[in-house]
């Protein structure tokens, strides 16, 4: 897991679709989208998901569903996102099968270190900073906790939360893989254009790393 990770949000669209802004982020250069819906029916969501697959295969960017194990089986998307409270994720992978991405949120350093055992894609910093998109967690991580986590674990990291051009050099300096945003693309003027913004970041962040 590298680079840019759109997580959706509808109601930051505004009066565009949502199939809109999705589409012009992967032409930003987003590598992953997660589709996260709370409010939709099944059959809304599944329909929705189905369309939003056809938009990401000309991109080969990977489609995930966010909690709803049962959406992504029924539209054979490439992975799901779990939560602390979402289906455990030994019976996510158990439906899903070997080859499925699945990330799984922490929001504890007790849930960090439980999955060490697990062999999830990639582990959810969530939230590295306080965001209104974001209200059922346990409190924010930090950088300082972004890097105690990198230390620690064996995991891919994406970061999620608060994430935006002015800290995403940061977050990656401080050991994310990956970042998720969510309104810094959603609620943008432009998504293609943030998108792009953020891919830069992102890309020169790791180069001065590298070079470090």
């Amino acid at each position: 897991m590298k680079g840019l990770y759109l997580v959706t949000d509808r109601d930051l669209c505004g009066d565009r679709s949502l199939e809109d802004v999705i589409s012009r982020s992967v032409k930003g250069g987003a590598r992953y989208v997660q589709i996260r819906e709370k409010d939709q029916s099944t059959r809304d969501f599944i329909e929705e998901a189905v369309r939003i697959k056809e938009i990401l295969k000309p991109f080969s960017v990977p489609l995930i569903i966010n909690d709803r194990v049962d959406v992504a089986l029924a539209v054979k998307a490439d992975g799901v996102h779990v939560g602390q409270d979402d289906m455990p994720y030994t019976m996510a992978r158990s439906l899903m099968g070997p080859g499925a991405i699945i990330g799984l949120s922490v929001e504890t350093w007790k849930d960090v270190e439980e999955a060490e055992a697990l062999d999830c894609d990639y582990i959810g910093i969530s939230p590295v900073f306080d965001t209104p998109t974001k209200t059922d967690t346990k409190g924010a991580w930090g950088l300082d906790g972004l890097t105690r986590i990198r230390a620690f674990s064996r995991h891919q990291l994406v970061a999620i939360g608060g994430l935006n051009s002015s800290n995403a050099a940061d977050v990656i300096k401080a050991g994310a893989d990956c970042l998720a945003v969510v309104s810094g693309i959603c609620a943008a003027p432009d998504p293609e254009a943030a998108s792009e913004e953020l891919v830069g970041m992102i890309a020169d962040a790791r180069e001065r790393m590298d070079r470090a």
